[in-house]
């Protein structure tokens, strides 16, 4: 059962208003809006248990970066390949469907962990993380605009990185789980493992540390696929743009493809995931090579990028109350191409600095991108969206590229490029025209 559809300025909100501003969220949408506010959350888990996956099968899978690498592109690869289909549903079913569907992708890639830790093959992993990434562009597609679309237009900024501020809670949850539940602590040297390989016991090490992974997936496919309960007893609302093949034949509205900037918010979203994971994916490794840490205490420096991106994540959503998220947006991406640089030239403690700096600035990016490339849709809200979470694969594109460099500073030249362009994309090709905007009122 549906919530009416009506004005949304003339319903009631969850705060008193204030002087002509629009408030966030009608009251009868709260608790929709808190539901899929939390999958922001769910969803950080798995992208940051990525990094922990990386430095863990680097070690239990004797692999090298480049090789350690292509968890970042199945499991991006599966954002990529499914967005379309995932809006096609929404399309059709709306934004409720694709959220269970997600839901129930996500949970089951978690289980499959299981049988990966005993078949111990790399690709086995591979395949799970590419189901659940699957599941995450269900959840992408669908709560991004969901999100933007449940409040006044002139809100939906604001609104988005709220809701976002919640996935790098998410994320610092993943990394600390990780560090202590995935991470042994173990680091021999060439001595213990020659020991371990003349004794017949190496073996069973690597297997041991392949297996440290099952238990806290294990878990948290429980607890998805329990939310995905929760979701499917929950009435949601109407957010307005549901598909009609009768609007869809009698669309008048300019094509995706001629609108310059959503096509521009595409490129922008590529080369900011692109970057973000390739500063994360290789803090570890960066950490470890220029300073005295071991891998879990790496891990917990890790927790602490993470704590900056959150911190610039509220910080920020309150700071577009002043500043347009376009001007914002560039100013961020600017500061990080600088202070990128500066860890590549620098590495050590300075160079750790940096990139936990780098996260506090990267903080607003995914939702302002977002939400800047799909203003002005209309009925091509759904479409648009699929397209800007497609744009993720940019994390399977750029992470391998990271890892071809001889050293492990050089490789954040990539990130500082990425970054440069969406300071470009920003400042120059992020406003829809005029006539789009009318299009859609």
């Amino acid at each position: 059962m549906s919530v009416p559809t009506g004005s949304i300025r003339a319903q009631k909100s969850i705060g008193p208003e204030r002087a002509g501003k629009a408030l966030l969220v009608p009251a009868g949408r709260v608790l929709p809006f808190i539901l899929v506010t939390a999958l922001f959350f769910l969803w950080g888990v798995p992208n940051n248990l990525n990094d922990i996956l990386i430095s863990q099968f680097m070690k239990s899978f004797q692999i090298d970066r480049l090789q350690a690498g292509l968890v970042q592109s199945a499991f991006y690869m599966g954002y990529f390949l499914l967005a379309m289909p995932a809006a096609q549903l929404m399309r059709r079913a709306g934004y409720k469907a694709g959220i269970l569907v997600g839901l129930v992708l996500y949970g089951s890639g978690c289980i499959l962990f299981w049988p990966a830790a005993f078949i111990t093959q790399y690709w086995f992993f591979l395949m799970a993380l590419f189901v659940i990434a699957s599941g995450l562009s269900f959840l992408e597609t669908a709560s991004s605009p969901f999100i933007i679309q449940v409040g006044d237009p002139s809100t939906a900024e604001q609104r988005i990185n709220l809701s976002q501020a919640f996935n790098p809670l998410g994320s610092i949850t993943a990394v600390l789980i990780g560090s202590r539940f995935i991470f042994s602590g173990v680091q021999l040297t060439p001595a213990q493992t020659a020991a371990m390989q003349a004794q017949h016991a190496y073996h069973h090490y690597l297997r041991s540390e392949t297996l440290r992974v099952v238990n806290p997936y294990l878990i948290l496919g429980g607890v998805v696929l329990f939310w995905a309960v929760l979701i499917a007893l929950t009435p949601f609302p109407h957010a307005g743009l549901d598909f009609s093949k009768e609007g869809r034949t009698h669309d008048p509205s300019k094509p995706l493809w001629k609108r310059k900037h959503f096509a521009f918010s595409v490129a922008a979203q590529f080369l900011y995931v692109g970057a973000q994971v390739g500063v994360w994916s290789f803090f570890i490794a960066y950490a470890m090579r220029y300073t005295s840490l071991t891998q879990r205490q790496s891990g917990y420096w890790l927790t602490a990028v993470l704590a900056a991106f959150t911190v610039g994540r509220f910080f920020s959503t309150w700071l577009l109350h002043f500043v347009s998220g376009s001007m914002l947006l560039g100013v961020y991406a600017a500061i990080n191409a600088a202070i990128c640089g500066v860890a590549v030239i620098w590495p050590g403690w300075l160079g750790v600095g940096c990139l936990i700096a780098v996260s506090f600035f990267m903080s607003i990016m995914y939702p302002t991108i977002f939400a800047l490339g799909v203003k002005g849709l209309g009925q091509r809200t759904k479409s648009g969206s699929a397209f800007i979470v497609m744009a993720i694969v940019g994390g399977a594109a750029l992470t391998p590229l990271m890892g071809l460099t001889s050293r492990v500073a050089e490789s954040y030249l990539v990130p500082a490029a990425c970054f440069a362009g969406v300071a470009i994309y920003a400042w120059f090709l992020s406003q829809p025209d005029p006539e789009e905007l009318a299009e859609a009122a």
